[in-house]
This record gives C-alpha cells, sequence and structure tokens, in this order.
C-alpha cells in the first residue's frame, strides 16, 4: 500500500497556485506597461515571493527613480524661480502655481454652477409661457458666459480629436496607395516633402482666409475660429500617418502579394485582408505621432485663431499682464503635456488592443 505525504501534495497544490498567479501577473502586465504603470508588475511578483530583493531593485528603477526626478525638478523649481523677475513679477513657484489651480477650478465650479441656475430660470420662463397658452413664445436661449478652464480643456480636446480623424481620413489612403504603387509613391513624395516642414504658423493665415470665403455664415454646426484651429491641426499632423502608413505598406512580404494574384483577390479584400492587418503596427505608430504633432499645434492655432480653448487661454492670460497670470500660463502648461501625456497611451492602448503588440 502506497502511502500518500500530505506534505509533498500541499507543496505541489502550493506551486500550481502559484504558477497561476504569475501567469495572470505576466498577462496583466502587458496593459500595465500601457497604462504607465509597469511598476505594479515587479510588486505583485515580490508579493507572490519571487526574488523580492530584485523586484524591488524593479519598483525602485520603475518608480522610486521617476518619483525622486520629479522631486528633484520640483525643489528646483521653488528654489531657482523667485530668481528670475520679469516685468509681471517673479517667475511663481509650485506652490503659487498650486493655489492658482485650485482658484481655477473654484472658478469652473461657479461658472457651472451659473450656467445650470441660468438653464433652470429659462425652464421655469418656459413652463409659465406654456401654461399660459403662449407656447409660440417659447425660446431656447444659449448661455452665453465665459467658458470655465474645464470647458476650455474640453473644446481642445474636440478640436484636436476633429482635426486628427480628418487627417487619419486622408492620411491612411494615400499611404496605402503610396505604399502599393511606386507611381503613386512618386507622386506624393515631393509634395510630402515640401508641406511637411510647414509651420502652423504659416498654414494658419492661408486656412482663416479660406475658411472666411468657403464657411461665409456664422450658425453653422461649427464656429469659424473650430474650423481654422481643427484644419490646421489636420495639416500639420497627416504626414506622419501617411509616411509610416506607406513604409508599412510597401514593407508587407512580396510572397503575400504574389499569393492575392494568385487567389484573385479584389482589391478591397486585398486591403482588408492583407494589407492592412500586416501594416497595422506602423499605422498606429503614425496615428500616435500625428495625434502628439496635432495637440502640439493646436496651441499655437487657438492662440492666433482665437478658438475659445487652452491655448486661447495663454493667450488671454499673458495679455492680461495680471501678477496672476505667470502662475496660470504655468498651471496651463502642465495641463497641456499632462493631457498630451494620456493622449499617447490612449493611443498606445489602441495600438496594443489592435496589434497584440506591447512594444513601443
Amino acid at each position: 500500500m502506497t502511502v500518500v505525504d500530505p506534505d509533498h501534495l500541499d507543496t505541489k497544490h502550493k506551486e500550481a497556485r502559484r504558477a497561476v498567479w504569475f501567469t495572470r501577473i505576466n498577462k496583466a502586465d502587458a496593459w500595465f506597461s500601457v497604462l504607465g504603470l509597469a511598476w505594479l508588475t515587479p510588486l505583485l511578483k515580490a508579493a507572490a515571493g519571487d526574488n523580492p530583493r530584485g523586484q524591488m531593485r524593479d519598483v525602485w528603477r520603475l518608480l522610486g527613480v521617476p518619483l525622486l526626478s520629479i522631486i528633484v525638478f520640483l525643489m528646483l523649481w521653488a528654489t531657482l524661480a523667485p530668481r528670475v523677475v520679469t516685468s509681471l513679477g517673479a517667475i511663481p513657484g509650485p506652490i503659487a502655481v498650486w493655489e492658482q489651480a485650485k482658484e481655477l477650478n473654484a472658478d469652473a465650479i461657479d461658472k457651472r454652477a451659473k450656467a445650470a441656475m441660468f438653464h433652470e430660470r429659462l425652464d421655469q420662463r418656459n413652463a409659465r409661457l406654456i401654461e399660459a397658452g403662449r407656447a409660440d413664445e417659447v425660446k431656447q436661449i444659449a448661455y452665453t458666459g465665459a467658458p470655465s478652464y474645464y470647458d476650455q480643456i474640453w473644446t481642445s480636446i474636440k478640436t484636436v480629436f476633429f482635426g486628427f480623424l480628418v487627417a487619419s481620413v486622408v492620411a491612411i489612403p494615400l499611404g496605402i496607395a503610396a505604399g502599393l504603387s511606386p507611381t503613386a509613391n512618386a507622386a506624393l513624395n515631393p509634395l510630402i516633402q515640401i508641406f511637411k516642414p510647414v509651420s502652423p504658423l504659416a498654414w494658419l493665415p492661408i486656412v482663416t482666409m479660406v475658411v472666411s470665403a468657403v464657411y461665409a455664415t456664422n450658425d453653422g454646426m461649427f464656429s469659424k475660429s473650430f474650423l481654422v484651429s481643427a484644419i490646421t491641426v489636420t495639416l500639420c499632423s497627416l504626414w506622419p500617418t501617411l509616411i509610416n502608413t506607406a513604409l508599412g505598406v510597401a514593407s508587407i512580404d512580396r510572397d503575400l502579394i504574389s499569393v492575392s494574384r494568385v487567389l484573385k483577390m479584389s482589391p478591397y479584400a486585398k486591403i482588408t485582408k492583407l494589407v492592412l492587418p500586416s501594416a497595422l503596427p506602423l499605422i498606429f505608430t503614425g496615428l500616435r505621432l500625428s495625434l502628439g504633432v496635432g495637440w502640439m499645434v493646436l496651441i499655437a492655432a487657438e492662440m492666433l485663431a482665437q478658438n475659445p480653448g487652452l491655448g486661447k487661454f495663454v493667450w488671454d492670460e499673458f495679455q492680461n499682464g495680471s501678477s496672476q497670470s505667470l502662475a496660470r500660463i504655468i498651471v496651463a502648461v502642465l495641463t497641456i503635456g499632462i493631457i498630451g501625456f494620456l493622449l499617447d497611451r490612449v493611443m498606445f492602448a489602441l495600438q496594443s488592443f489592435f496589434t497584440f503588440s506591447a512594444q513601443r
């Protein structure tokens, strides 16, 4: 009769559970990297007992070093900023900037309350008119109060995504054509090389005049300032996507192209089932670059087009010239940087989801 050692069974059971735990950690690691939380992986592995000392070194590298660099930056900022005196006073330090961030938040809450009160009064007025049998006098009046800081952030995000989507719709088909056809590539290459380096400040006057001539009404779906900013974003951000799409399509294995000819695939089937899946990683790389360029271009475009977004906020504070203006501009700069980082993370997450790749 064979006697089973219960300690041996318990050890095997623990090892099996540990293997399952590490498998789950490794699967989650790809998404931790996408979300900028890669330091969670070694932390979880250390908690599971996998070389805790080595894992803590990775935690220090992935989390401790970045936090330390931020702390050093804040200390240098707080120390050196008061020594730089401008026409508006000394450069504000982190504490002054944080105070202005809280004031902008309080101002946004106050403006939101005023807008809610306006709409509530308007609804009450319309209800009284309907009860009095004067429904023909009911009006829907738009709230014309100044936008809050959060409204301006949302306006900038909508504008950049509109311009980015238009750029993608134009760039991806042209990139596919350039990658598949040497003739199309020869035709597009000079235009790309000429227009890719053009600054948004050079495009802006042309776009403004064209929009003013073509879009004459002020009652349309979009305001002129929105269209000017969005089209400027489109003109400056389509090139990375176009170039990377053409490169991705051109690098497809020629044997696959030959197979498509043998199978007599239609052009649509060839593009959707062969070209796009093979070129998708480089296409998404181009999209990430284009969105970053578009976000950077947008701020300059909004300053001059006066689209009520972050660019206009920075310009208005610069023109205001108050003692709080510098701190508010720095708040906007930090906001622009953080949103740019989050937009890149969103595109990286989409790239990882569609291409099953965790590589940057």
